[in-house]
């Protein structure tokens, strides 16, 4: 009996590293996939308002450099588009999918979810410039 349960011991002991590794491995997971959805949460803030109003605003803009609103109102079109793919294209790995995959996997999409931040962001500034020559008056009005 006595060495039933030592044994037992031992193998619980051998087994806890392992266990161990296994949490440390799923936290690693778990922190990836936040900073990405994260990532996503803030991107998203900034599209579903912030694009959508600046796009009316410039479409409502009279203004004579009209070629100039358009490449702007297609910039956010195209952050716009970005967003939707990216969210459309994200798939969280299987549970099944080895430790370094899923890792790999999170990589790639804070990588991706970074670049489609920063075309948000560019674009918002972009159009808020936009807005902001239109507002200011030109040469010729001032006379």
């Amino acid at each position: 009996m006595r060495t039933s349960t030592f044994l037992l011991g031992l193998l619980t002991l051998a087994a806890l590293p392992a266990c161990l590794s296994l949490e440390s491995d799923k936290q690693k997971e778990e922190a990836a996939e936040k900073a990405v959805l994260s990532k996503h949460d803030e991107a998203m803030a900034q599209t579903t308002g912030p694009v959508y109003e600046l796009r009316q605003q410039l479409q409502q803009q009279p203004g004579p450099d009209t070629a100039r609103t358009g490449r702007q109102i297609r910039s956010l079109l195209r952050a716009e588009a970005a967003m939707t793919g990216w969210m459309h294209q994200y798939r969280r790995p299987a549970d099944s999918t080895a430790h370094e995959r899923k890792l790999q996997y999170y990589a790639r999409q804070q990588h991706k979810i970074d670049s489609v931040a920063v075309l948000i962001s560019s674009s918002l500034d972009s159009a808020r410039q936009v807005l902001a020559a239109g507002a200011a008056p030109t040469p010729s009005s001032a006379q």
